[in-house]
């Protein structure tokens, strides 16, 4: 078996490669946390190993699952539920909930064993690379066909025809085959954004869809994933990175995306009118997608 610290830095590509390296974390962190502070039901833990004290992200303690007997029993009922949802079988609030903690569980326990093992700036790129596989592997999971796709735009200079690379995390189709390509996207299939925060990207992805469909001339459907919008402020607070104010209004005065998703949604998204127009990851796979997808 290879490192915990290689582990969590290569690529995964699977549900059950999710799976396993989130049960080694889970079997590492107590060993090596050794205090903690409680923050609006954040808790923000800390490991001091040879006189080096490392603050690890903070934890949401309702969808965070530490036990690895209750992760195990999670899991495998979040197999069944996306073999439901493949099949197109409605699911219930309760199974929602299971993927919300589930899924929450997974990706924090990666960021987690990255902040202690690994350098932080390698750390922070692959937090990110670990979301958007792990994404991608949902999707695939529940049946959608999905693919990374980077529009090719060309534009003209003194020098000729360059070429900007819009890149999109993720298309979603409702084709066996993805349709959209380089050079176009379909009109029914769903470009995705797929970051671990809001912070410094939000206004991106209203940009990014005017620019996409400027370029490909039709309407597309574009839709934002994170994970969470919260970070540690010193050794014992947090503080919220959503600029809720700015979203509504690029919502208004830009373009309206099509839906924003948490896994750990930032307490305005419960408020209206912010409440319209994001929503929980789940909300995503068990109502939202399909109607994204249809024609």
């Amino acid at each position: 078996m290879i490192p915990l610290d290689k582990n969590l830095q290569e690529v995964k590509d699977s549900l059950t490669e999710f799976g396993e390296v989130t049960k080694r974390v889970l079997q590492y962190i107590p060993n090596v946390l050794s205090s903690f502070h409680e923050k609006n039901n954040y808790i923000i833990y800390s490991s001091e190993i040879a006189g080096t004290r490392k603050y690890i992200r903070p934890i949401n303690k309702s969808l965070f699952i530490n036990n690895l007997r209750d992760f195990n029993t999670h899991f495998q009922m979040l197999q069944s539920i996306f073999l439901k949802l493949k099949n197109k079988v409605t699911i219930n609030n309760f199974e929602m909930e299971i993927i919300d903690k589930t899924v929450y569980t997974i990706q924090q326990s990666i960021g987690v064993g990255l902040d202690l093992l690994v350098n932080p700036n390698s750390a922070r790129k692959h937090v990110g690379n670990r979301f958007e596989e792990l994404i991608r592997t949902i999707f695939s999971e529940i049946g959608i066909s999905n693919k990374k796709i980077v529009l090719q735009i060309p534009y003209n200079t003194e020098d000729g025809t360059k070429t900007y690379k819009c890149e999109n995390d993720l298309i979603l189709s409702p084709y066996d085959d993805i349709k959209s390509s380089s050079t176009s996207l379909d009109v029914n299939e769903v470009v995705v954004s797929v970051k671990t925060t809001s912070k410094d990207r939000m206004g991106k992805i209203f940009i990014d869809k005017i620019l996409l469909e400027r370029f490909i001339e039709h309407p597309q459907k574009v839709i934002g994933i994170f994970f969470n919008d919260v970070q540690r402020k010193e050794a014992d607070n947090i503080s919220y990175t959503l600029v809720s104010g700015l979203f509504m209004v690029y919502s208004k005065f830009l373009t309206q995306l099509d839906g924003i998703y948490y896994i750990d949604p930032p307490p305005n998204v419960n408020k209206k009118p912010y409440a319209n127009h994001m929503k929980k990851f789940s909300y995503l796979l068990a109502v939202d997608i399909r109607k994204l997808l249809a024609p």
